[in-house]
């Protein structure tokens, strides 16, 4: 969508949530901003009404804050340990449900819960996850995602050539 020339400024607004969508988690670009026009197309015909458009936001934030205490309400905790975390590689699978990934969301969900448990202070109930670095490798596949517990140096060998070689 970034790559559109866009003029209208509610437009500027979805292509901007959309790639910031993208940025933040990599998928879901389509369905937030299909959500986000579908509350801007509803609240465009509140407008047609005489409602001003602060009061329709304030709406919006109410109804989100119902949605959320409404979530809070149904959340089940889940039991885990140290020694069974499969708890919470079901539930990281669960986040991971996308296109990008559905091969191999297992094993992903598998690295991202020992990523986070390596760093995790459970007492404290804290993580920092400055501590999780992510790297690239340009040329291999995500099936080759792997979790180093450790320091990742890259070093690229180096090839002679023939007159350093011979010295």
């Amino acid at each position: 969508m970034n790559e559109m020339l866009v003029e209208d400024p509610i437009a500027k607004l979805l292509v901007q949530l959309s790639q910031s969508q993208d940025d933040e988690i990599g998928d879901g670009t389509t369905g937030v901003v299909v959500l986000a026009g579908s509350l801007l197309e509803h609240a465009e015909s509140l407008v047609d009404k005489g409602i001003h458009p602060v009061r329709i936001a304030s709406g919006y934030e109410t109804a989100c804050g119902m949605a959320v205490d409404y979530l809070k309400k149904i959340a089940m905790p889940i039991q885990w340990s140290k020694d069974n975390i499969e708890p919470l590689i079901k539930a990281c699978q669960t986040a991971l449900c996308s296109k990008v990934v559905n091969g191999i969301s297992r094993e992903l969900a598998e690295i991202c819960v020992k990523a986070v448990l390596a760093v995790a202070d459970l007492e404290r109930k804290d993580v920092n996850l400055e501590l999780i670095k992510l790297f690239t490798k340009v040329g291999g596949e995500l099936a080759d995602t792997c979790l180093v517990n450790g320091v990742v140096i890259d070093k690229k060998i180096l090839s002679l050539t023939n007159e350093k070689r011979n010295q």
